[in-house]
């Protein structure tokens, strides 16, 4: 097995989250070779992929809500974003279902952007946004809230609790929203907060993904349609020769079984007036075909 055959298998067999690293990666080496320019030191995107905090531009680019959540500021932000959602998304798993993994990383990212568009519009400043770390951090936030006492082993720290770590990460990004990044440490607030209204809701029978979960349905079962092959309408072709032959044996076949009960009860006629003795050779053997 080669490597890209490897990767298909991976592809294949892993979790949503698996499969949304392999998403960012690919649009990431895809963005770098089309869209990306590199300016001052940094990875800069056009203002139709990333998100602006401009309304003037967002207006004219609503997709970014969407888009923004796919794409990164360079290879450590990558990795970094990454090397998280698999943590989270294992975490994320292990008390709910794959696609609410996948619907509350969308819903979550955008409700990310909409905190970003809204907390620049009123400070009055302009920034652009890019990253998955908003949805990464509704997931994370999520399963805490749901299953705070969760115990894990960190490296040179030891069993700490899961609500310990998501919210040293939360008080991290209100620490340094007034230092740098700004934008990107509100998204993650963001997040963190639809990640915790996520849960709170569900608990009390509301399920925010359930419309995620149904475009999904939708779109499989258009999917599935689209790839069963389509049954050919058979020709039948109707050969009135045959067809003329097999009403003439079935005609044929009636006028024998007549003429032959006719010929049994004459026998049967002679046999009762006169004995068996009576009959023919002929007809003791026809007697005899017939009541094989």
């Amino acid at each position: 097995m080669n490597f890209l055959d490897d990767l298909k298998l991976q592809y294949r067999t892993g979790g949503v989250a698996q499969r949304l690293i392999f998403w960012n990666v690919g649009i990431f080496l895809f963005s770098l070779l089309f869209f990306y320019r590199f300016a001052n030191g940094f990875f800069v995107l056009p203002n139709w992929l990333a998100l602006n905090s401009s309304w003037n531009i967002f207006s004219t680019t609503p997709w970014t809500l969407f888009t923004y959540m796919f794409l990164h500021g360079g290879f450590l932000h990558l990795l970094f974003n990454m090397m998280v959602l698999n943590f989270a998304g294992r975490l994320f798993t292990t008390y709910f279902t794959e696609r609410q993994l996948l619907g509350l990383y969308f819903l979550g990212g955008m409700f990310s952007g909409i905190v970003f568009l809204i907390s620049f519009l009123l400070l009055g400043s302009v920034s652009q946004l890019v990253g998955a770390s908003g949805a990464i951090m509704a997931l994370l936030v999520a399963t805490a809230a749901y299953a705070p006492y969760m115990l894990l082993r960190m490296p040179l720290i030891g069993t700490v609790k899961l609500w310990q770590v998501a919210a040293v990460i939360v008080l991290i990004d209100l620490v340094q929203v007034p230092m740098n990044n700004t934008g990107g440490h509100i998204a993650h607030l963001g997040g963190a907060l639809f990640g915790f209204l996520f849960v709170k809701l569900l608990q009390q029978g509301t399920d925010l993904t359930r419309g995620v979960s149904n475009i999904q349905d939708v779109f499989e079962e258009k999917m599935k349609g689209a790839s069963k092959p389509k049954t050919p309408f058979k020709k039948v072709h109707k050969n009135p020769k045959n067809t003329t032959f097999s009403t003439s044996s079935k005609s044929s076949t009636h006028y024998d079984k007549e003429l032959n009960q006719k010929k049994i009860d004459a026998i049967l006629d002679k046999i009762s007036q006169s004995g068996y003795d009576s009959l023919s050779k002929e007809e003791k053997e026809f007697l005899f075909k017939v009541g094989k």
